[in-house]
């Protein structure tokens, strides 16, 4: 059965089956099932009546039809008119966006050209004061031309009129012998031939000396007054303020070196502000917990967060207060240690709050950022004692430095607050950034890692590990006798060159870190111009025995007291190679000594073939000293000067052990100090490490054994090895839970089988049943039997011995398999949580390295983000050694790399992400272009340089930083053109972004020097170095060098949260540092206040007649001066002068000092004759303090020399230059750059007397010296105070350290 048109045909009758009328067939348009419709529009009707035709049943559902095809038709008319709209929108659309683009392009355009214009204006301002300048040296030379006609005239009709009279008297004497009957030669009978060949020519004429190619060309006169202007050689001192410590004698020009020196010496910073862990104190009541959980299980994950990102670790210390009584001395350790504190009170405390908040907020309330939370409600009023704390901590803050946090809501919203709090100021005051700084760290460029510092990668952490190093073995120096051995070491480094290395040796624990970090500290006091360069190893396979590491971080310091340090190689075997070049070139530039100490130098591995430099022969003016294990030592180091440290005499013993037991409070009796004194006489107990633990044992095991069991224990050990099993055993008894002991036992074994330690957040993650209390607990005994420290956030064995006593108690057959399987499961969690860390990216290579899972350590390699860690942290060797484990070359590398990259890019969809992957993409570039495959280098960064224009804008500075890599790139491979149009944009971009005046756009002027330099362009080249220095010198001063800036920034907020107070030296003392600070950042106004705050409180606790009070004049007369208030400065100078002239002795070098400042000060104000006998006086001093032969001696006679000069008195200069030439000759070699300037100095005196010939000699002599001075990529700039500086703490030829007499 079908539908009405499959029956009939139009036109045909249709009858009725039933006897029904028939009718006429009607046509229906739409097509339509055969069967389905017409029996569902039967069954929707119900069942068929009995009697009723076919025809209406069909014409029902031809009605329906009909009614959808007129919707249909209707539907279609709309869907028509509405496409139609939307095509003509989205035309209209196009349009916009293309009028959009032309506006964009225009005013793109207009930009360009507005800052085209700007750069004009200022180009023609330059130019027009260059010209000014021009017209003014011309009119300068014009005058003094005329003059020395004149001269020139006066003195040849002088000579003129003397050579007639002469004449007269011959004739005179020759008419009288003539009548004598005499026969006299006549000249005019000599040959003809010899008048021909000897050329007369006046005395004096310059002409044949100075055209006559002695110098190549004549000078004209205004040269030569150039010449005489120019190069006068050290003249005057730059150093007008005068402080102790890391700014001592530092002018605003040496803000550079000011901070190399702050990075060596730098005790005045607190060892909060120096640990890599921010550790939150948590003072709270039961009242207030609440508010804690809620901030420790919410919030605490996001500054953890915050702080990993910034490279640091984030660990909240809370004592519960139900148990805080039996933890007070580790309470009193984590407060001394704690970042900041925070007190949460609400109504009342307990006794231990009361303690740990008097601890903090009143005692000590300077000593960290401080918070007080406060929960306020009508229903529980303060009682009295919680009232009384507040009053105390309020009458302590007189700073106003404690931030209140006053809350009366819920615990959720207290806790908010609480966070927000912190964050600030664990970002502002502990971190020393920024919201910017922080929000900026993803924007493409990372800035702040590698702008300061140019093309080399460095890790902060190594850095930090080792001033911490240096820090705690100058600490645990304090109780051992090592003057013995520093004479004998001063006596071997003063020795005249060449010397060899020098080797300090003995028995493993036998004190050979403290005896060089004692001498480093006690000659930095005594030489603080002394460059040292020291580098403590660790225990084998950890990073700081890493050779190359080494090396790079000893040139990479080395290089911070230049401006730029770009052209340092990233190529592991270059870096070992071309150390000893960069020794040899800088230290010729350094004006003083250089001190180079690698302490336990035979825990490297393959030490002899990575130091192979310590054989051949070292710099004049540079010392090696070295510490070795006596039975490692390499035989071929045996035949170098040699410092054996001796076994501990009884005496020795006697006071160690008498030292420790008098600071516990532990008395022995008579027998038991023979017993230990016959004990500790055999070579295995009688070293330094070895009777230090003895005595800590004793004085620390009360609490657990008796003092006679303790020594019956002590006594059946006979190495140091049996003694820290012994202290271990000691801790274990002392805990009191075996819960406590398994995580003891568990976190040593992890320690020791980690690469570089582990931290206390990863011990409390590893195990999340151990609280932060027990932690602190087991730490605190570890560390007080020297068996465990912290160093960097990091817990780490002390000594090699206890490592090795834990391997062999705690491990089973002494495998670290099962716990470095323990850490690679931790990491690799994290590792799957997208927690890229510095620590994941440390550990989880060389975990399964030394696991030997290579299959498993390429795919972490492969994991672009440890990769990229790697790589900009410095650790390109090791990165490069896994690869070399797994079996690739760099090419396969390279592809797998590739491989990596195209992967990630396809889930890579908006903007953060795309600039992730640029970012990724250049580090490719930059790890290729350092291995030297330069073709495939070039194909990543220009794929960086795409998705940076793409994702950002053709003018971001991050379009720069991938123009700036791929120009090296081509530098390398010598297409020299490609690299100079890079670079030119990158330049350009550079200035518009930041200004002309940023060290990027240093950065850029650099590199186009080297390019030049390379190209044989130099005078290009010589322009963009000075500008280069011009700008690195101005942001040095504004924002400090590389990563000393953060140092002197914390610093800086460290001194200013100093209150008022209570008067003392020390406060005057930081006081006068602020002020020297500041004036060093030309904040003259703040340098004044406080500097005038130090005088006065000085003057009050020490007296006025304190050569402090003199110290502080001195600065002040020094600030007074530039602001060109010199009547003001002369009275203080002369206050000082006094005073140090009555306190001091005749020869201390700070009264000279003063003598030196007070004589530049008369010259300037044109009392040249009341400067002399000041720098004759200083002169004397130095002569006294160092001895004749000393380059200080040949500053003072050069500077005494100069005022002789202008006084015209150049024959009392004369010899005072003579005599300076010849020290500097002797001391620093003659071909060392103060040489070629009183050469120079000479040359123009020689000059002025009119003895050109001599004057030409020694300016070619001068001239030598100069071409031949190493050429590094920029070198120090003259400081605009003197011509090329005095002998100045930070610059100026220290004094070897003097053998005793």
């Amino acid at each position: 059965m079908g539908t009405a048109s499959s029956l009939v045909s139009p036109g045909e009758v249709i009858e009725d089956a039933y006897g029904g009328e028939g009718g006429e067939a009607c046509e229906i348009p739409v097509e339509v099932k055969p069967k389905a419709r017409l029996l569902r529009s039967s069954f929707r009707r119900g069942p068929r009546v009995i009697g009723a035709s076919f025809k209406s049943t069909g014409s029902v559902d031809l009605e329906y039809t009909a009614e959808y095809e007129r919707l249909r038709k209707e539907y279609e008319i709309f869907r028509v008119s509405k496409n139609n709209e939307i095509i003509s929108m989205q035309r209209k659309e196009a349009k916009l966006d293309e009028e959009n683009k032309r506006l964009r392009a225009e005013l793109q355009a207009l930009q360009k050209t507005y800052q085209k214009i700007l750069r004009e204006k200022e180009s023609a301002l330059e130019a027009k004061y260059q010209a000014m300048e021009r017209a003014a040296t011309f009119e300068h030379d014009r005058d003094k031309v005329k003059r020395q006609f004149k001269i020139f005239r006066e003195t040849k009709e002088k000579e003129i009129q003397d050579l007639l009279r002469a004449k007269r008297d011959l004739e005179a004497k020759l008419q009288q012998l003539q009548a004598q009957g005499i026969v006299v030669y006549d000249p005019e009978d000599s040959d003809e031939e010899d008048d021909n060949r000897t050329a007369v020519t006046t005395a004096g004429t310059p002409c044949d000396y100075w055209g006559g190619g002695v110098l190549g060309s004549e000078p004209s006169m205004g040269s030569m007054m150039q010449l005489q202007q120019t190069f006068r050689g050290p003249e005057f001192a730059h150093s007008l303020c005068d402080v102790e410590g890391p700014f001592a004698n530092v002018s605003r020009d040496d803000w550079d070196a000011a901070v190399a020196s702050l990075l060596q010496v730098c005790p005045h910073v607190s060892q909060a502000l120096w640990s890599n862990t921010v550790r939150c104190y948590l003072i709270s009541t039961q009242e207030t917990q609440p508010e804690l959980e809620i901030f420790t299980q919410k919030y605490s994950p996001k500054l953890r967060s915050l702080c990993e990102d910034m490279g640091h670790f984030y660990l909240n210390v809370f004592f519960p207060e139900e148990n805080a009584a039996s933890y007070g001395p580790e309470r009193r350790q984590e407060m001394e240690r704690s970042s900041l504190c925070v007190l949460l009170l609400k109504s009342s405390i307990t006794s231990c709050v009361e303690e740990d908040a008097e601890e903090a907020f009143v005692r000590n309330p300077d000593g960290r950022p401080l918070m007080l939370y406060l929960r306020t409600t009508e229903a529980h009023p303060l009682t009295g004692p919680t009232r009384q704390l507040l009053e105390r901590v309020n009458a302590a803050d007189k700073a106003a430095k404690v931030k209140v946090v006053e809350h009366s809501g819920s615990p959720e919203e207290g806790a908010s607050m609480i966070y927000t709090q912190l964050e600030k100021v664990i970002k502002q005051e502990l971190l020393g950034v920024g919201c910017r700084d922080l929000d900026s760290k993803d924007s493409g460029i990372e800035e702040g890692h590698e702008e300061d510092s140019g093309d080399v990668l460095w890790d902060l952490h190594d850095e930090q590990e080792q001033i911490e190093a240096y820090q705690q073995a100058c600490s645990a120096a304090a109780q051992l006798a090592f003057q013995k051995y520093i004479d004998r070491l001063n006596g071997m480094v003063a020795a005249p060159p060449p010397t060899p290395p020098l080797l300090v040796s003995g028995g493993l624990g036998s004190g050979k870190s403290l005896l060089l970090s004692k001498w480093i500290e006690l000659q930095q006091k005594l030489s603080p111009n002394t460059l040292f360069l020291y580098h403590f190893v660790g225990r084998p396979l950890s990073t700081s025995a890493e050779p190359v590491l080494i090396i790079k971080r000893l040139t990479v310091k080395l290089l911070q007291h230049f401006w730029s340090i770009s052209g340092l190689s990233m190529d592991p075997s270059k870096i070992l190679e071309e150390f000893p070049r960069w020794l040899e070139r800088l230290s010729a530039r350094h004006q003083g000594n250089i001190i180079i100490i690698i302490d336990s130098i035979d825990q490297i591995q393959q030490a002899e073939k990575h130091m192979k430099w310590l054989i051949d022969p070292l710099p004049v003016n540079v010392r090696v000293v070295v510490s070795v294990n006596v039975e490692t030592c390499p035989q071929a180091w045996r035949l170098w000067p040699t410092i054996h440290l001796d076994p501990l005499t009884p005496r020795e013993v006697k006071s160690v052990i008498s030292t420790e037991c008098l600071g516990a409070d532990v008395k022995l009796t008579k027998d038991q100090d023979k017993k230990l004194e016959r004990h500790c006489r055999s070579a295995s107990t009688c070293n330094a490490l070895y009777v230090t633990l003895l005595a800590k044992i004793i004085t620390n095991c009360r609490s657990t054994w008796s003092l006679e069991k303790t020594l019956d224990q002590v006594l059946l050990c006979q190495d140091t090895m049996s003694l820290y099993s012994l202290g271990l055993t000691v801790v274990l008894d002392s805990l009191s839970t075996d819960r406590a002991r398994h995580v003891m036992r568990e976190m040593l074994c992890l320690v020791c089988a980690s690469h570089n330690g582990v931290s206390e957040s990863e011990v409390l993650e590893l195990f999340p049943d151990l609280g932060m209390p027990v932690l602190s607990s087991i730490l605190y005994s570890l560390q007080r039997l020297c068996i465990v420290e912290l160093g960097c956030g990091l817990i780490r064995f002390q000594h090699l011995q206890a490592w090795e006593a834990v391997r062999v108690k705690f491990m089973d057959e002494g495998t670290c398999f099962p716990y470095r399987k323990k850490l690679i499961q931790y990491f690799s969690q994290q590792l799957s949580q997208d927690r890229v860390t510095w620590r994941v990216a440390d550990e989880l290579p060389w975990l399964l390295q030394q696991q030997g899972d290579k299959t498993k350590l390429q795919l972490i390699l492969l994991n672009l983000f440890v990769s990229q860690n790697l790589y900009k942290r410095g650790h390109f060797s090791e990165l490069l050694a896994y690869w070399q484990y797994v079996g690739r070359d760099k090419s396969s590398m390279a592809t797998e790399y590739f491989d990596s990259l195209k992967r990630y890019e396809k889930s890579c969809e908006n903007e953060d992400s795309m600039t992730r992957l640029a970012n990724l993409y250049e580090t490719l570039g930059r790890f290729l272009k350092d291995l030297g495959l330069l073709s495939q280098a070039v194909a990543p960064l220009q794929r960086s340089l795409e998705i940076r224009e793409t994702a950002l804008d053709p003018d971001h500075p991050s379009v720069a930083l991938s123009l700036h890599q791929l120009a090296g790139v081509y530098v390398q491979w010598r297409k020299y053109g490609n690299a100079e149009q890079l670079y030119k944009q990158a330049l350009e971009i550079s200035e518009n972004a930041y200004g002309a005046d940023h060290a990027c756009v240093a950065r850029e002027l650099d590199s186009l020097a080297v390019l030049y330099q390379k190209q044989n362009k130099y005078e290009q080249a010589e322009k963009l170095r000075k500008r280069s220095v011009r700008i690195r010198q101005k942001t040095a001063r504004q924002k400090g060098h590389m990563y000393g800036f953060s140092l002197l920034r914390r610093r800086a907020l460290q001194l200013e949260e100093l209150t008022l107070g209570k008067d003392t030296a020390d406060s005057a003392k930081t006081f006068n540092e602020l002020g020297v600070l500041y004036y060093l950042q030309n904040n003259l106004e703040a340098a004044k206040v406080f500097l005038t705050r130090s005088l006065e409180m000085r003057q009050r606790v020490l007296g006025p007649d304190h050569p402090d009070c003199a110290q502080s004049l001195n600065n002040l007369a020094a600030l007074h001066t530039e602001r060109k208030e010199y009547e003001t400065a002369e009275e203080m100078y002369e206050r000082a002068l006094d005073i140090r002239k009555r306190a001091l002795s005749p020869d201390h070098p700070s009264l000279a000092y003063t003598l030196k400042h007070l004589a530049m000060l008369y010259k300037r104000r044109g009392k040249l004759e009341k400067a002399v006998p000041l720098y004759e006086l200083a002169l004397d001093i130095r002569e006294k303090s160092f001895g004749p032969k000393h380059p200080s001696v040949a500053t003072a006679l050069v500077n005494l020399a100069v005022l002789y000069c202008q006084l015209k008195k150049h024959s009392e200069a004369l010899p005072l230059y003579e005599q300076a030439l010849r020290v500097y000759e002797d001391s620093l070699g003659r071909s060392h750059p103060r040489v070629g300037e009183t050469l120079k100095n000479l040359a123009v005196l020689s000059y002025e007397e009119g003895d050109f010939e001599k004057a030409a000699e020694l300016y070619k002599r001068a001239m030598e010296i100069k071409e031949a001075e190493p050429s590094l990529l920029c070198g120090n700039a003259p400081s605009r105070h003197s011509s090329s500086g005095d002998a100045l703490s930070l610059r100026g030829p220290a004094p070897l350290p003097h053998a005793p007499r």
